[in-house]
């Protein structure tokens, strides 16, 4: 048996519950999916401008708030450097890493799928970045992070949890 109970079917118990205009990540699917966003989405550093698409793409996963994939056409490559680190996700491959080129330290801010699955192709060359490592906007709202150091959800008032990465949440 699936070390994993919650895919979406079934709502737990300690879910939140979702008021109207809202999501609850715990109806969102695992497998994880993929949806098309009209969303003004805004990425940037002490206020200068890093990326802005209105073609953003949004994954889905239970447990986690959505993680919003920009085109690389919208996001301003000369800010960023590509740096060593590199994840591997079962569902979307092999992730590399992006850091603002002016850090000396190379935080990761951002990572990218050059060659996702072909579940996620749609994601080809789109970049993701933490909330909190740099400043998300979604239609002009403030994003909070995902709690964890991995995690890169996007929280907004559109989402109710709680969220994976929490105190407390491993065994989700």
């Amino acid at each position: 048996m699936s070390m994993w109970q919650h895919t979406g079917k079934k709502r737990p118990d300690f879910a939140e519950e979702p008021d109207a205009g809202q999501e609850s990540v715990w109806d969102y699917p695992r497998p994880p999916i993929l949806v098309v966003s009209d969303e003004r989405v805004e990425v940037s550093h002490a206020c200068v401008p890093i990326a802005t698409s209105l073609s953003a793409l949004r994954v889905l996963e239970t447990a986690s708030p959505p993680t919003y994939y920009l085109p690389e056409k919208d996001i301003d490559w000369r800010q960023l450097v590509k740096i060593s680190q590199s994840s591997f996700c079962e569902w979307k491959g092999e992730a590399s890493y992006y850091a603002l080129a002016s850090d000396p330290q190379q935080v990761p801010i951002a990572w990218l799928y050059a060659n996702p699955s072909n579940r996620f192709a749609a994601i080809h060359r789109h970049a993701s970045f933490y909330p909190g490592r740099v400043e998300c906007r979604v239609n002009s709202e403030a994003v909070r992070a995902q709690p964890g150091k991995f995690y890169g959800g996007w929280i907004t008032d559109r989402v109710r949890g709680p969220f994976k990465g929490e105190p407390g949440t491993g065994h989700w």
